[in-house]
């Protein structure tokens, strides 16, 4: 049995406590994603998700409730242990790309290196591995403004992989794509999981991209409702897979 990496129980989100505006935007979640996993959070706009993966990243605490992130209880993390629990462990991948704008693509993926301490020779090597890792090394030195939305998404992915974290916490990474760039980010997510085992969680709304994980996970008005098995598979693998079944 794999390990559990994302460990939450009883995770309640409340905002505007005290005042009369006070919600709840998560209700009590328990939530296990074991490493390795590819998993996707769904859910219509307002269900939670956006607040569950702020958690999950770390990046919001909890009102209420345990969250063991990769074995630690960030719960109870002080600030600066949480940041540096975030920079090392969680890769964060979001739809509005967040590079640095005067950067070009190759400082923009040192950039959690350089915060975790190291050296400029190892950052520089190890960006330029996964720039090429992304189809992005003749790219490196364009700054955002000069590359398309799915070169800064591909980027963006080089960056989070940046600390060799546990896990990738992609929040609608296709989302300001088209069909067809989406397509080319959604395969490098596959090729993460599939070839270096990587734990990725797909925060999204689109019920096509979310069949393709392992396990989809609705969440409605701040609860899990229900979870289900996907295909674990690209279009492009299950087509190539029939092809073959029929001797093409």
């Amino acid at each position: 049995m794999a390990k559990t990496i994302i460990d939450m129980k009883g995770i309640v989100k409340k905002f505007f406590i005290g005042t009369p505006n006070e919600f709840a935007a998560l209700k009590g979640v328990d939530l296990k994603v074991y490493e390795g996993e590819f998993v996707a959070i769904v859910g219509a706009s307002g269900s939670g998700k956006s607040t569950l993966m702020n958690i999950i990243g770390s990046l919001d605490r909890p009102t209420e409730g345990e969250y063991l992130l990769d074995g630690v209880n960030v719960t109870e993390a002080k600030d600066a242990q949480l940041s540096k629990i975030r920079n090392s462990k969680v890769g964060f991948v979001f739809q509005t790309y967040n590079l640095i704008a005067k950067t070009n693509a190759q400082k923009n993926v040192e950039m959690p290196m350089l915060y975790a301490g190291l050296g400029a020779k190892e950052r520089s090597e190890r960006a330029k591995e996964l720039l090429e890792l992304v189809g992005m090394e003749e790219r490196r030195k364009h700054l955002p403004e000069e590359l398309s939305g799915g070169q800064k998404q591909r980027v963006a992915i080089a960056r989070a992989m940046a600390n060799d974290p546990a896990i990738i916490l992609a929040d609608e990474p296709t989302g300001a794509l088209d069909s067809q760039t989406g397509r080319l980010v959604m395969d490098i997510f596959h090729k993460l999981h599939k070839e270096q085992g990587k734990t990725v969680v797909l925060i999204t709304h689109s019920p096509e991209l979310a069949e393709e994980c392992e396990r989809i996970i609705t969440i409605k008005d701040g609860l899990i409702i229900g979870e289900r098995k996907g295909t674990n598979k690209a279009p492009s693998m299950e087509a190539n897979e029939e092809k073959k079944e029929v001797g093409a």
